[in-house]
């Protein structure tokens, strides 16, 4: 009986008059009841009695996914059985004889993606099987692959999401989120994405605290190895971070009326915090500065602009707080000569993501630095997050040892350093473009561009002609 549709009491009673009455052709009367659970209170209570005194000649089995809608009064008159999951390996090679035996091709890689969504079910494993057998008929006469299967989930491929989480957690936002657009128009389902996302977090985890361990990715699997290496590069503190607002950006994605969009917002915050210190470290920091402890230089008060400050004091809440003593200078501090040497050491300290906003948000005006102390004016671009004033003072200081006094200048400065190189580069073109070889080329091309300039090939070119003036 199914209880799922078959829920009432009338129902039940149906049973009782048969169990009085012996088999006819067999020893037992066997009465299974699925999805027990759904049975009302009624159709329970009816059913005690005959469960606690059942004739010899019947046997109940109920079946259940959801135990602990079932009463204590039941359960305690049944013998219960928890059936285990079917690992993956096992359970995509049953599908696979099953597949045989119908006669229907499937490559392994779509059978592994089926025991994998199916997470351990046979029952499931079996259902996406007959769906993935009805796609490969609409396609053609060829074997089902995994590409195949893939496209009917709405999975993402593991070393495309691989890729995705690699970029978002070295700072390359924009990168990221092209290949989750790209994962998205070619069929992706931003939950699924997600979910992917979440297991690799996991695995990352888990590799880093049991090397050993598998499970996401297969064990040999150039994914998995790959996996490895981007877990030695990473802290636990900072996957735990990115397990939390991932998991708080599942539930978002699944009640958004846009998916995608959701999506998207998640892992610009997961970016955005990839390089954040670990809080017990913010708290420790905090205890050794003690009460007098200077806030963030970069948080201004509502309606005062960050360049009103003087250096050395921060304006909150109408009063001036008295910045701390400069920390006397570690043996071995870096000396800062430019915005080159600071974007070095973000870049050193493992902070890619203040790294990119040193080099396209930063117009630098002055750059001191003495024994105990250093001093940073510079103007900030119009994409400068409202944070970097703050951010920068927070990393210099813990970088260098030393007190820096970061002031933000309303004009003036120089190029940033992203608009400095590509000054370079524009110059460097038009500089080769007027070479006598390379100007032929580009008559004879006409419309062709420079788009990279290799010292190398050049010399090897002009040493190979004959006569340099053709």
């Amino acid at each position: 009986m199914d209880a799922a549709s078959r829920t009432g009491i009338d129902d039940i009673r149906e049973i009782i008059e048969g169990v009085r009455y012996a088999p006819v052709a067999a020893r037992y009367k066997v009465y299974i009841i699925d999805e027990v659970h759904m049975l009302s209170k009624q159709a329970f209570n009816g059913l005690l009695k005959t469960l606690e005194e059942p004739p010899p000649h019947v046997k109940f089995v109920f079946a259940t996914t959801e135990i602990r809608k079932v009463p204590v009064t039941v359960l305690s008159r049944c013998q219960r059985f928890d059936l285990r999951r079917i690992e993956s390996a096992e359970l995509a090679a049953y599908l696979g004889t099953l597949a045989v035996k119908e006669e229907v091709k499937i490559e392994d890689a779509a059978l592994a993606l089926i025991a994998r969504a199916a997470e351990g079910s046979a029952r499931d494993g079996l259902s996406l099987l007959d769906q993935a057998i009805a796609h490969g008929s609409v396609a053609g006469e060829g074997p089902i692959t995994g590409e195949m299967v893939r496209a009917m989930l709405g999975l993402a491929d593991r070393g495309r999401v691989l890729d995705l989480f690699e970029k978002l957690m070295g700072g390359a936002l924009p990168d990221a989120l092209e290949d989750l657009r790209s994962l998205y128009n070619a069929g992706a389902d931003p939950l699924a994405v997600m979910q992917d996302l979440l297991e690799t977090v996991h695995f990352l985890t888990r590799i880093k605290v049991a090397p050993a361990a598998q499970g996401f990715f297969d064990g040999g699997s150039a994914e998995a190895r790959r996996a490895g290496e981007i877990a030695a590069k990473l802290s636990v503190p900072a996957l735990t971070r990115a397990w939390q607002m991932l998991l708080k950006g599942l539930l978002e994605v699944r009640d958004a009326t846009r998916p995608i969009s959701a999506l998207e917002m998640a892992l610009i915050r997961v970016s955005y915090a990839a390089d954040l210190p670990p809080t017990d470290k913010l708290v420790r920091d905090l205890l050794e500065r003690g009460p007098e402890a200077t806030p963030r230089q970069g948080l201004s008060t509502p309606g005062a602009p960050a360049a009103s400050r003087a250096p050395g004091t921060v304006t909150q809440a109408g009063s001036a707080l008295r910045a701390p003593q400069p920390h006397a200078v570690p043996e071995g501090a870096p000396t800062l000569r430019g915005l080159e040497d600071i974007a070095a050491l973000a870049m050193a300290n493992n902070a890619p993501i203040l790294r990119v906003q040193i080099e396209n948000n930063i117009h630098l005006v002055r750059l001191e630095q003495s024994e105990n102390s250093g001093l940073l004016e510079f103007r900030p671009a119009p994409a400068a997050p409202r944070t970097l004033a703050g951010d920068l003072q927070q990393k210099l200081n813990a970088w260098t040892g030393q007190r820096w006094n970061i002031s933000i200048a309303r004009e003036g400065g120089a190029p940033t350093l992203a608009e400095q190189r590509k000054a370079a580069k524009t110059a460097r073109l038009e500089s080769v473009a007027q070479e006598p070889m390379v100007r032929a080329v580009l008559d004879r091309f006409p419309g062709a561009e420079i788009s990279q300039v290799r010292e190398a090939v050049i010399e090897d070119v002009a040493a190979a002609m004959p006569d340099k003036d053709e």
